[in-house]
């Protein structure tokens, strides 16, 4: 099973069975981090958020001049007021309770706003309180600072694993996604995502109530955020089974004689120590206190807000599931997606379908990556519970990337061989991103403002 890594002191051994990592910047850095200061400046934190800003800046100002290119009276509206987005502003001025009736290829669908989950619409309910501005408007600006803090967030989890210039170009890599449009508009997904690397990196220095703390606002984000939950519980597990290990008598030299439990049983090096540094033999009862309380904590958003609408609905286990199979939206193994890309192939009716499937095929081979790198055990919990979603769940398919953006764990291993090309070849790495930049402004336009796509 693959341990969590610990990088709070470099000098410390990481995590059982993890391996260890070299002084960021040092000699022999796997990933080609920068010597020289001046270099290493270019990879903190401010670098890596100015490119951001940067990249979705220019990419909604293309959005925009291409939505009034093609004559669209209100270009901004289509960042600030599409699909979801209408919604989840009905809950922020109304509360819950709406439903609606349609019909989609002969089939009625009757679907509530009990699907959505409220803490967006709080949020953005909360901003037009304070201050004079618009639902559209309110959305976005929840939408753009989650994006500015979940990228804080990402920048902060690959620097604790691999340093700085890793952790700029996976920032670099989750702007230039070709769904990243997204994160420019009045959607959810940049809040789940900036709750998910919170909480994965306070699970990664040790802060195990601000961890469950945060997972349990990431499951009031998005019916995906239990998979922050699980990452937690998953990490939670993990450490109290290396804690009972490491307290457990152990025989010393086979003659049947047990150790004292309060006296060091081995080396220091046997000791490894957990996400928050080094500790002694005994763990204090506070810190395993501070861990079963974030583990408690972590899936209390989600469980709550799937509980509540089963109480409105009169199932207190089923009625949310209910909801959602109402909106064509159900856990059916794969089946749905299997079917999907069978009529797809057989009969193509959309242009976005191709890159969905693309995309959906490249996320399992780049979770297959992190497998074998021997990534930190949170993350891969995280995005193998992100991926068991969109893989086995049914529903609009062209959705499915769309619901991958917040994995940005995945992003980890091209970022590592980015680095690794920058060094030995910068004009390739420069080619490689500008192309992936390129690709990413024209079709998050060709989305919003010709195809139309239901995002």
């Amino acid at each position: 099973m693959t341990e969590f890594h610990t990088l709070a002191r470099p000098d410390v051994p990481d995590a059982v069975g993890a391996p260890r990592l070299p002084r960021p910047g040092g000699r022999g850095r796997p990933d080609g981090g920068f010597r020289r200061p001046r270099a290493e400046s270019l990879t903190g934190a401010p670098a890596a958020l100015t490119l951001f800003l940067a990249v979705r800046l220019t990419g909604a100002l293309l959005v925009l001049a291409s939505a009034r290119s093609a004559g669209h009276a209100h270009p901004l509206a289509l960042l600030g007021r599409s699909w979801d987005s209408l919604w989840y502003f009905g809950i922020a001025a109304h509360g819950y309770g709406e439903i609606r009736a349609d019909h989609h290829h002969g089939e009625l669908f009757v679907r509530s706003d009990l699907a959505f989950f409220p803490l967006y619409p709080g949020l953005v309910r909360a901003v037009t309180a304070v201050l004079p501005v618009g639902w559209g408007a309110a959305g976005l600006l929840v939408s753009w600072a989650s994006a500015v803090l979940a990228a804080y967030g990402i920048h902060l989890v690959g620097r604790r694993l691999y340093g700085g210039a890793v952790a700029t170009v996976l920032v670099l890599l989750w702007a230039v996604l070709p769904h990243s449009v997204v994160l420019s508009m009045a959607y959810t997904e940049p809040l789940l995502t900036a709750f998910a690397a919170w909480a994965l990196y306070a699970v990664l220095s040790g802060r195990w109530v601000w961890a469950g703390v945060l997972a349990a606002g990431a499951g009031l984000a998005r019916p995906n955020g239990f998979a922050v939950a699980a990452a937690v519980l998953a990490a939670a597990g993990w450490e109290l089974r290396r804690r009972a290990r490491a307290r457990a008598p152990r025989t010393a030299h086979g003659t049947g004689t047990a150790h004292n439990p309060g006296t060091p049983d081995g080396p220091a090096a046997s000791r490894a120590p957990g996400p928050g540094g080094p500790r002694p033999a005994a763990d204090s009862g506070g810190s395993v206190h501070r861990l079963w309380t974030g583990a408690a904590l972590a899936p209390l958003g989600w469980c709550g807000y799937v509980l509540w609408v089963g109480v409105r609905q009169g199932d207190p286990l089923g009625g949310y599931f209910r909801v959602q199979d109402q909106w064509g939206s159900r856990f059916d193994l794969g089946r749905g997606s299997v079917e999907f890309v069978r009529h797809f192939m057989v009969h193509a009716t959309r242009s976005v379908h191709p890159l969905t499937v693309v995309i959906v095929v490249l996320a399992l081979l780049l979770f297959a990556l992190l497998l074998a790198d021997r990534a930190p055990l949170p993350l891969l919990v995280y995005c193998g519970v992100l991926l068991l979603v969109v893989l086995g769940g049914s529903g609009y398919f062209a959705s499915k990337p769309r619901f991958l953006l917040p994995a940005f764990p995945l992003l980890i291993p091209p970022a590592r061989a980015l680095v690794r090309t920058a060094r030995a070849r910068p004009w390739h790495a420069v080619l490689v991103v500008g192309a992936l930049t390129g690709l990413s402004f024209a079709y998050g336009a060709y989305l919003v403002v010709f195809a139309r796509a239901a995002l």
